[in-house]
């Protein structure tokens, strides 16, 4: 059975914890293939609420492997503080894998983000950072000098490693930067401790996901981010440092892109955006301030106010296509009750011309002006609603507009929090 891919159609924030969480009841497998712990999943359900920043959704299912991919980066400070949260919510981890290729974040990267960060906002180009050395760790990875979850059980070389990466990291922290170096023998102890904590975890992940797609299992995969933050394709230089496109969940995992048969792209009702970077649709009113505090728009990992606005269009289309949905899966559209006219970017305006493309030039989007479609909202509620012919017919006529603008069908819609608060249109998975 081939492999279905979960995808944020947006700036990240789309709701895709609880997506995987429902879903994932008919996978063996659920694999995370990108980013770190800057990433964030919320998901609440009759076991209660959980937060994830790395661990796997599906480590709720208790018959499904959590797998955390190659394309991942690892605190093994965050993994175990995730994990112990796990356990004290008497979830069995031992269904728990991470790949032995998994790059660990360091000490060192965090306080290079941290310091990195402080110089650009010092310069007025800031990029909005969590902090947490993931743009340090995958410029490591690419450097071919960053320490691998393998290493931890090296102990012979892993001493020797450390020493060699660190002498030229504190040459920067101190030379550069102007900060206090990091000490060896300390990274060294806590890579020891690592060691002892994860070592049961620690596994080639390849045969695992190949044995599985031979013998017609499930496998989920779940992308943290959204597309328009991707590396290559997202708002560059306001982007992540990985691929939370598609093609990360290929180079993230070690599958064929052949493997790959459903690809679903998960869309708020409207759009979010944190940090720096353009957000056309962008609203500083009092409807802006309503959706971000009706639903508790603050990030779950930094806690930092969401930036709110319409529904992107002219993003939306694109992030479909260099992704190549094959289903659209549209959360939080009940926290758009009572609001009229409710707005659809449909193209951009920039320098007196139209833009229907997305624009790969960060200055020119940042001077777009959003072209809108009104369309009238809805009175009746639609919190907690389980089937379409429960919903109003503005709600519907506004679902059927978004997908004709996404290019595919929305086959699942999200009216709440909760795992069972969905609509399933279609059978995605």
């Amino acid at each position: 059975m081939p492999a279905y891919a979960i995808i944020g159609g947006q700036w990240g924030d789309e709701g895709k914890g609880k997506v995987v969480d429902l879903l994932s009841e008919k996978a063996d497998i659920v694999a995370r293939f990108n980013g770190g712990n800057n990433a964030g999943h919320t998901v609440i359900n009759n076991m209660g609420n959980f937060k994830f920043h790395l661990i796997p959704v599906g480590i709720l299912r208790p018959n499904c492997i959590a797998l955390i991919g190659n394309g991942v980066v690892v605190n093994p400070d965050a993994f175990a503080a995730e994990l112990a949260t796990l356990h004290e919510s008497d979830v069995n981890t031992s269904n728990l894998i991470i790949s032995e290729k998994a790059h660990l974040i360091m000490p060192y990267h965090i306080k290079l983000d941290e310091l990195e960060e402080r110089r650009r906002s010092e310069i007025g180009e800031a990029i909005g950072t969590t902090g947490m050395g993931i743009g340090p760790v995958y410029m490591d990875k690419t450097s071919r000098i960053g320490l691998r979850m393998i290493d931890l059980l090296d102990k012979n070389t892993l001493f020797h490693k450390l020493e060699v990466v660190l002498k030229q990291k504190n040459d920067v922290i101190s030379k550069l930067y102007g900060g206090d170096p990091v000490d060896l023998d300390y990274s060294y102890e806590r890579c020891l401790v690592w060691a002892e904590e994860l070592a049961s975890y620690i596994k080639p992940i390849e045969p695992v996901l190949y044995d599985a797609l031979s013998s017609g299992k499930k496998i989920m995969l779940e992308g943290a981010q959204g597309a328009m933050l991707d590396l290559d394709h997202g708002t560059y230089p306001y982007v992540t440092s990985s691929s939370p496109s598609v093609g990360g969940a290929c180079t993230g995992l070690g599958i064929s892109p052949r493997d790959i048969t459903g690809v679903a792209g998960v869309y708020k009702a409207y759009t979010t955006r944190v940090g720096s970077g353009a957000l056309p649709t962008e609203l500083h009113d009092e409807i802006g301030e309503f959706i971000r505090e009706k639903a508790g728009e603050y990030g779950t990992t930094t806690g930092r106010p969401r930036r709110c606005g319409w529904f992107d269009g002219v993003a939306a289309r694109y992030s479909s296509m260099i992704n190549g949905f094959t289903s659209a899966i549209l959360t939080r559209l009940d926290v758009l009750d009572g609001i009229s006219p409710i707005r659809i970017c449909t193209s951009y305006k920039y320098n007196g011309k139209q833009l229907t493309e997305f624009p790969a030039d960060a200055l020119i989007l940042e001077n777009c002006e959003p072209v809108y479609e009104d369309m009238p909202g809805w009175d009746k509620p639609t919190a907690s609603v389980t089937s379409l012919d429960d919903l109003p017919q503005e709600a519907l006529n506004y679902i059927e507009r978004l997908s004709e603008i996404i290019g595919c069908p929305i086959d699942m819609i999200s009216t709440g929090p909760g795992r069972e608060e969905a609509i399933i249109v279609k059978p995605i998975f």
